[in-house]
């Protein structure tokens, strides 16, 4: 089985899985390069998966599933370009011999979804959406800050060595305020080197890992002592537990 990002747009990843004659696709913003990429590979499409309504992730779906007959799953409680399988919490969804469990991870937006295989090619494999970034989550369109800090603790909670394969190449970015927020984390100043000389040979800085994000990943980190002292210092008087600390580093990250 293979793991392949698919540029889109200016920095979305459409990450597809193939096993030499059969392939899923997550988040098809669009579907040119979806289509190339089959005739390339000399592939079926099989299956869509869909974390969440935006169009940078549905805008490809209708023409991929009207050219290939694909099965089109996606979240239960979202707007979706129909007819798709609805999941929701708890449900699975079983694509190329692979047996994805959905979690329900709102914040991004009030219905997002994340689909987790606990065996894929000798780890476990997360597909995320918008929700968890390398360095870095999801802006809070619909969701609030309880909920999305919610859902990032359930998603640090599985295995360490989990394949996070976000959606966006935000990571540089995203590590450019992580270093502003704690400034003194060596595996940080690390990885920010690691992925400058990734992106420097245009290659991607994903996936990631769930170990790797929580030690780096200043969301994941709350509770870290110069984490609260950077949202305090941002926010003085604001409240330390890992909610307000969270919201504040949000909404920095916001301006930042």
């Amino acid at each position: 089985m293979h793991l392949t990002p698919i540029p889109a747009f200016s920095d979305n990843y459409i990450w597809a899985l193939h096993d030499s004659q059969q392939a899923l696709v997550v988040d098809p913003g669009e579907s040119d390069g979806v289509a190339h990429w089959l005739a390339t590979e000399g592939l079926r499409l099989d299956t869509i998966l869909i974390t969440h309504h935006h169009p940078d992730h549905t805008g490809g779906v209708a023409a991929l599933r009207e050219a290939t007959g694909a099965r089109v799953v996606g979240p239960a409680r979202e707007r979706m370009p129909e007819p798709l399988e609805r999941v929701r919490s708890g449900d699975e969804v079983h694509a190329l011999g692979l047996r994805f469990e959905v979690m329900e991870v709102p914040g991004h937006t009030a219905g997002h979804i994340a689909f987790y295989a606990a065996e894929f090619d000798g780890a476990p494999l997360l597909f995320c959406g918008d929700t968890l970034f390398s360095g870095g989550c999801g802006r809070l369109f619909e969701g609030t800050p309880a909920q999305m800090l919610d859902s990032l603790t359930r998603l640090a909670a599985l295995p360490d060595d989990t394949r996070v394969c976000c959606t966006h190449e935000y990571t540089l970015s995203n590590l450019r305020f992580a270093v502003a927020v704690e400034p003194h984390n060596a595996d940080l100043s690390s990885y920010q080197l690691r992925c400058q000389a990734q992106r420097a040979k245009n290659f991607p800085t994903l996936p990631s890992s769930i170990g790797l994000e929580k030690r780096i990943n200043p969301f994941l980190r709350t509770g870290q002592a110069e984490v609260m002292r950077s949202a305090q210092a941002r926010s003085p008087g604001q409240p330390t537990d890992a909610v307000a600390v969270f919201a504040t580093l949000r909404e920095w990250k916001n301006v930042f």
